[in-house]
């Protein structure tokens, strides 16, 4: 099943997506961290990347669609993947929904790991602290992140709800308590897909 995270930063996406994809048995596509491994690298798509990230803001849609493309094109992705910080505006989703129907597949689930903007700050600073923090992390880069978020990816709720694929997921709790929320939904997706007629 190809599966699509979305949620504010803090929210849990990394932490619950390593869990759904042991669960799925397929693999994890981070943008971010595709996007972060690439500047680190220094290649010349991390340095325009880096452009971008280095100040809170998301790298043009071009850019993320043609690293996506080539990584769906992967043997592992044939039975499903699940998609961390993809589609972040809707002219991706329109590219992703090009792209699958071009290969003759489709989302199974969009999750929404929804957190008040309290928990969220809260989280964060945590994440800091802990040593945990990321260069996109940066308390000045935060309050940024989290306009773009509300205003190019949240739009994106109401795209995958007018398509009947949106899950809204309650991601205060424990890691454990959270991810039986989502696995609930995901069996339950499966099993309304495995019922459709033919």
């Amino acid at each position: 099943m190809l599966v699509i995270f979305i949620g504010p930063p803090g929210a849990g996406k990394g932490t619950q997506a390593n869990r759904l994809t042991d669960y799925l048995g397929t693999p994890h596509i981070s943008t971010g961290e595709m996007l972060r491994q690439a500047q680190a690298e220094g290649s010349e798509l991390g340095m325009l990347a880096a452009k971008y990230i280095d100040q809170g803001q998301l790298a043009p849609d071009a850019l993320v669609v043609k690293i996506v493309g080539k990584r769906l094109d992967q043997p592992d992705c044939l039975r499903g993947c699940l998609f961390d910080g993809f589609p972040r505006t809707i002219s991706q989703a329109h590219s992703l929904d090009d792209y699958l129907a071009a290969t003759n597949r489709e989302i199974g689930l969009v999750i929404e790991l929804s957190v008040p903007e309290k928990i969220l700050l809260e989280r964060l600073a945590a994440r800091s602290e802990r040593g945990e923090r990321r260069v996109d992390d940066a308390p000045e880069t935060i309050p940024n992140r989290l306009r773009v978020y509300r205003n190019q990816t949240a739009p994106l709720l109401e795209y995958y709800r007018d398509k009947n694929l949106l899950a809204t997921i309650d991601a205060v709790g424990s890691p454990d308590e959270v991810f039986e929320r989502i696995r609930q939904a995901i069996d339950k997706r499966e099993k309304e897909m495995a019922n459709r007629p033919k």
